[in-house]
């Protein structure tokens, strides 16, 4: 946690995101958000039918109104009004099939696009199952968190807006072109020379925008980070005054993020203006040309004037042809931020996972004979933490782990667990390297209590059968009780059904912790590993705990990390570490005989007593 190193987010990891970032360009994201949508292919092609459908009726419309409209001019004598009746029907039934096409395109575009995302979500979650313990540790969790839901989010709105606008769009543009030069050629000519100006203006701004999309997601990223840190540690802030730091460190952050977030906006927001000006443009020097050869007509053979009605229907698709390119420069923005957003998704994705594990060997028939060989591990390369470190476990020993802070106790337990890999020598379980046996096969094989408890949201019925979810309610009920948690379980207006979860259930830490016990109680493997399980329990209770944990541990391998020493008095073996070695070893009689640090350590807790 940041608090411990002094600081409240870890701006240096949030830093590199801006050049992981840069690893996929923006041509290289947009392939693999298209290569995640083949798998939907049925369905875009539905909606591109349906694009098409009411892409080609709308275009229908304008001429249907156009007939009535020079139907009129013609005099009150000189047409038939089933004609005239007839365009109106047909006008109003060609609008009914696009009202009905659109809506039905709309359901499909949504179901593609939440289909999408929530399978880039999925991949992610997975992935992130699947990446190496050291990222997870090296990362903001907050910055993570807001990759899997804030950046994933931003995807799915600009990827909505693309199928529904962006099809009908590039449709639109053919349709109207191919309708209008069967009208004039010469007006055809006009609208194609001036709309697509907009484009060119879209394109400038939209090169000026990606930057700044990716740059506010990164701080957005960071803003989240220390959102969920200060949440989660509001105690802490409290009690040490830091109210004021973290507000000023939030509106430093907040500061940043407004700043990028007003220029990408500025940026964007100019695509609309711009290219409706391009646009009235367009629709006036049609409605000037169209005027020119209306009233031609009839006089001058060479124009070849058209009637009042073609030209509503002409200024009708300027107004359509030119629709597309507001809308399409709207969607080049709004992908801009998609684009720049699932570029941080994918950047999660393509990290380097552990090792595959596929062809290793499953680990059974487990006595518990552990053996560490000649093991070297940092967390950072340039700070050594554990050299040469042998250890040889019996099956069925207890064997305690106590020193000072930082030499190295619960290194060992993430090696044991290969949630890191040794970068010298080996860790061996009944004789084979834990890297040749399957992650999954090794670590049930270990029954874990850590000091930071973990409930899910759910029941505590439900907490507790995490071990075992097979387990019968008499089996919860047995491993409560045989770690004093039945207690106050019962005392609970629910009982067994009262629903907890990380914040949530109004129960103590102590509380929590007797519950995660209760967990291993439920289903012990046959080795444990016990890193401060009992540090949030009082002494009585701990003391019950202990009487538990010793018919627990009883024919197991047990890896016990305390720093209180009167929990560890029983241990078949005692080692003492510092600086990630292990400088004595032995049970406790004879370690205090030695008078060594051991006898130091214990006499510090217990002078005075």
């Amino acid at each position: 946690m940041a608090l411990e190193t002094g600081g409240f987010v870890p701006k240096g990891n949030l830093d590199t995101d801006k050049n992981a970032l840069g690893k996929s360009g923006q041509k290289e994201t947009i392939r693999k958000v298209l290569n995640s949508l083949k798998k939907y292919r049925l369905l875009i092609f539905i909606s591109l039918i349906l694009a098409s459908v009411s892409v080609i009726f709308t275009l229908l419309v304008p001429i249907r109104i156009g007939d009535a409209i020079d139907h009129l001019g013609e005099g009150p004598l000189s047409y038939e009004k089933n004609d005239l009746n007839s365009n109106l029907i047909m006008a109003g039934l060609f609008a009914l099939i696009v009202g009905v096409s659109q809506w039905l395109m709309n359901l499909i575009n949504n179901r593609i696009t939440y289909l999408t995302v929530r399978d880039l979500r999925n991949r992610t979650i997975k992935k992130i199952h699947s990446l190496p313990l050291k990222y997870i540790d090296s990362h903001s969790h907050g910055d993570i968190v807001s990759r899997v839901i804030a950046d994933a989010d931003q995807l799915a709105d600009g990827l909505l807006m693309g199928f529904t606008q962006a099809f009908t769009g590039i449709l639109t543009i053919a349709g109207t072109l191919f309708f209008m030069l069967r009208l004039n050629a010469i007006i055809t000519l006009v609208v194609v020379v001036v709309t697509p100006l907009s484009l060119f203006v879209a394109r400038f701004i939209a090169s000026k925008t990606y930057d700044m999309f990716r740059l506010q997601g990164r701080q957005r990223g960071e803003q989240t980070a220390l959102i969920d840190e200060m949440i989660s540690n509001e105690k802490v802030v409290k009690a040490f005054g830091r109210e004021e730091a973290v507000m000023e460190r939030f509106d430093e952050i907040n500061g940043r993020l407004r700043e990028s977030s007003l220029k990408a906006i500025f940026f964007s927001s100019l695509t609309n203006p711009c290219t409706r000006f391009v646009n009235a443009v367009c629709y006036a020097l049609v409605a000037l040309s169209g005027s020119f050869y209306v009233l031609s007509k009839g006089s001058n053979e060479l124009l070849g004037g058209i009637t009042v009605g073609t030209l509503t229907v002409f200024l009708s698709y300027a107004n359509q042809y030119t629709k597309p390119f507001n809308e399409i420069s709207s969607v080049i923005s709004e992908l801009q931020n998609a684009i720049a957003c699932a570029a941080r998704v994918f950047e999660v994705m393509e990290e380097e996972p552990e090792s595959s594990d596929t062809e290793n060997a499953e680990l059974d028939e487990v006595k518990g004979a552990v053996e560490i060989k000649d093991v070297d591990f940092s967390y950072n390369k340039d700070v050594e933490l554990i050299k040469g470190l042998n250890l040889s476990v019996e099956p069925g020993k207890r064997v305690a782990i106590v020193g000072p802070t930082g030499c190295g106790k619960t290194t060992i337990i993430n090696l044991l667990m290969r949630f890191y890999d040794v970068d010298e020598g080996s860790v061996s379980v009944e004789g084979h390297d834990i890297r040749t046996i399957k992650r999954k096969s090794l670590r049930d094989s270990y029954g874990m209590v850590l000091q930071d408890t973990w409930l899910k949201k759910g029941t505590i019925r439900d907490n507790i059968r995490i071990a075992d979810m097979n387990a019968s309610d008499e089996e919860v009920i047995k491993a409560a009780k045989a770690t004093h948690a039945h207690s106050f379980i019962r005392r609970l207006k629910d009982g067994y059904d009262t629903v907890v979860g990380e914040d949530v259930g109004g129960l103590s830490q102590g509380q929590r912790q007797l519950l995660c016990i209760s967990r291993i109680m439920l289903g012990i493997p046959p080795m444990l590993i016990l890193d401060e399980a009992t540090s949030s329990i009082d002494t009585r209770t701990e003391m019950r705990i202990q009487e538990a944990f010793a018919t627990m541990m009883k024919g197991r391998t047990s890896f016990i990390v305390a720093h209180r020493l009167s929990t560890i008095k029983n241990a078949d073996v005692i080692l003492v570490m510092k600086n990630g070695h292990i400088i004595e070893q032995g049970d406790h009689e004879t370690l205090l005989g030695m008078k060594g640090f051991y006898y130091e350590l214990y006499n510090s807790q217990f002078q005075g007593s």
